[in-house]
């Protein structure tokens, strides 16, 4: 339990992060989902679409640290050649 005041604002202020946190990181499953599913459908322009609103908010969670850069890029790279491969098809 924390004792001194910094750390009980310390453990406050971990708490409202973790809050804010978990609504993006929510928030870019439910746009990774979405690829995923337009994937699953064959549809290759919903596919497309989809990535293309991914990639921006991907690329956000890095920037507020809530994913790793490399997590994204790599996330990002195995999307694209899916969404590509069900284009040529």
């Amino acid at each position: 339990m924390a004792n001194t005041p910094q750390s009980k604002k310390r453990a406050r202020q971990i708490e409202r992060r973790t809050d804010v946190n978990k609504a993006r990181r929510s928030r870019i499953r439910t746009f990774l989902r979405k690829v995923e599913e337009a994937i699953a459908s064959g549809n290759a322009d919903a596919a497309q679409e989809a990535l293309k609103s991914a990639q921006p908010e991907l690329m956000r969670g890095v920037t507020k640290g809530v994913i790793h850069k490399n997590t994204a890029a790599r996330k990002i790279s195995r999307l694209s050649s899916r969404v590509k491969a069900i284009s040529a098809a």
